[in-house]
């Protein structure tokens, strides 16, 4: 499958959308695996603090990121089931925990800026860039600086 297509205005990209602590975020598709609904997490003994757990999804460890946490937010107050999205790095599974999870959006490359300077540094960090929508601010997030941040993903 393919994230970037040609247009008449030139190159699009698709994201599958999410929001975390009321801020909506962009995952290329391209780097999206899947997306599923976190069940029966086992805790990591001594994991960095964004380490929820690890599950078993079809055969596969996946180690679930808590999103909220790398982004130094609070935990979630309502009882609503978290929401992942599976992606790979260097050939280990990761789920990125959000709070929900959206549409695909296909928009054009030549809409994505880069961070403004008021951005949240924390989210500029993981961030490769933003998109200005209709009343919103996508952040798109950048999944390679995502899980280096983690000591989890530095080795290799």
């Amino acid at each position: 499958m393919s994230a970037k297509v040609m247009s008449a205005s030139g190159n699009v990209t698709e994201y599958v959308t999410t929001m975390i602590g009321g801020q909506l975020f962009g995952l290329p598709i391209a780097r999206v695996q899947d997306v599923f609904m976190p069940e029966r997490l086992t805790l990591v003994p001594l994991a960095a603090a964004e380490v929820a757990g690890v599950l078993n999804l079809r055969g596969r460890i996946v180690t679930a990121i808590d999103m909220r946490t790398r982004l130094g937010l609070e935990k979630r107050e309502d009882d609503r089931p978290s929401m992942a999205v599976g992606v790979d790095l260097r050939g280990e599974s990761y789920g990125l925990l959000s709070d929900s999870i959206g549409e695909v959006l296909k928009l054009s490359d030549d809409g994505c800026e880069e961070n403004p300077v008021n951005l949240d540094p924390r989210m500029a960090k993981i961030s490769s860039g933003v998109h200005r929508l209709d009343g919103h601010l996508m952040v798109v997030l950048d999944v390679d600086k995502i899980l280096e941040m983690s000591g989890d993903a530095k080795a290799a």
